[in-house]
């Protein structure tokens, strides 16, 4: 897996070619249908967390932001000086032991390496509640394992064959409302933890 020192790299070279500048439309999408102010939410691998920004804006507190490099996150307080330094977690992801209402997945996935995929779905089913839920965006493209940095790819139905024994699929699918930039290269996932132990 990729090392604090191998992302910390792409923030002081200010290469983070992913970083979009603003909340991904999808995923703005579903913060706008959330009633409940009181939710537990964890954005993993979250980057500069524009995420965390837009749901702060929206009246929701309960936000763990976890990402491995440090840059992020004080990127994130900067815009965000309410935030409470105890939500703002400097991790492996892996590492993480606690339980949320609700998952956001924004390109963290397709940043580990593909032979871990199965570990993440794990991961995530052992740190949502109950009933919890998993949503979010995979890049769709071709997975080529020679390549030898992220994002990496794949399709509907690998993601499909990844996350079923964890979660019961309510979408994942090829988003409809994708950044321009992203148009079909993205799955929209929405999935709920199945009561199964695993």
């Amino acid at each position: 897996m990729f090392d604090k020192k191998f992302w910390d790299g792409y923030y002081e070279n200010s290469h983070t070619p992913w970083d979009m500048g603003e909340v991904s439309p999808p995923i703005k999408n579903y913060i706008d249908q959330l009633k409940n102010k009181e939710t537990e939410i964890l954005i993993p691998g979250a980057g500069n967390a524009y995420e965390a920004e837009y749901l702060w804006s929206n009246g929701f507190k309960n936000i763990d932001v976890v990402d491995i490099s440090e840059h992020p996150l004080l990127n994130l307080k900067k815009r965000l000086p309410g935030i409470d330094n105890r939500r703002l977690l400097q991790m492996d992801f892996f590492d993480l032991d606690k339980q949320y209402d609700l998952i956001i997945e924004q390109t963290f996935f397709c940043a580990i390496l593909p032979d871990l995929r199965d570990d993440y779905a794990k991961k995530m089913h052992s740190l949502l509640k109950p009933s919890g839920k998993l949503i979010g965006l995979l890049f769709v493209f071709p997975l080529d394992l020679s390549q030898e940095t992220p994002p990496y790819g794949g399709s509907v139905e690998e993601y499909t064959k990844c996350f079923s024994p964890y979660f019961n699929l309510y979408t994942l699918e090829t988003s409809f409302n994708s950044h321009p930039a992203r148009q079909g290269r993205e799955a929209f996932l929405n999935l709920r933890k199945k009561s199964t132990d695993i």
